[in-house]
């Protein structure tokens, strides 16, 4: 069995040494160096865009609480105004009630006054006519007319006793 193809020749194992050194050397300097610093250019954008996420989900929750923080303070400050805008209201209520209050008792005491002026006038009123009917009275008792000096001395003491608080 001598087979040529599997007895061992030392040139053989030289060129296939020889060979698997080029092919390596080759191999080593344009396939791995390049896959390696494609792999590590790889791993730097994994890192980077896990950094950017870890920064962008930071910022969400910051944002979240900023957004929170306004939230909180709309709520409060929706609270004071309407706390605000209900006692406007009331005071207003009760400047109203009050402007009310004082215009019904201007009207009574206008009311009053015209009650007093009307009251007034008709006491005079019914002094004169009392006077008249007293003049037609005393004129006809005496039967005689009484003259304008005669009816002013009458009046005068007709007033004067009815005006007598004892009478």
């Amino acid at each position: 069995m001598n087979n040529p193809l599997v007895q061992p020749d030392p040139g053989l194992y030289i060129w296939t040494i020889v060979t698997f050194l080029a092919l390596l050397g080759l191999l080593t300097k344009f396939a791995w160096k390049p896959l390696l610093k494609a792999l590590d250019d790889r791993r730097k954008t994994v890192e980077a865009a896990v950094e950017d996420a870890r920064k962008a989900r930071e910022q969400l929750e910051r944002a979240e609480q900023e957004s929170g923080k306004v939230v909180a303070k709309a709520h409060v400050e929706a609270e004071d105004l309407l706390v605000r805008a209900r006692g406007d209201a009331e005071r207003f209520r009760q400047e109203q009630r009050e402007k009310a209050t004082a215009e019904a008792a201007a009207i009574t005491k206008n009311a009053q006054k015209e009650i007093q002026r009307e009251t007034a006038k008709a006491v005079d009123t019914i002094r004169k006519e009392t006077v008249d009917l007293s003049v037609a009275i005393a004129s006809k008792l005496l039967k005689r007319q009484v003259n304008a000096a005669d009816q002013d001395a009458l009046l005068q003491d007709a007033l004067k006793e009815i005006e007598q608080p004892g009478r």
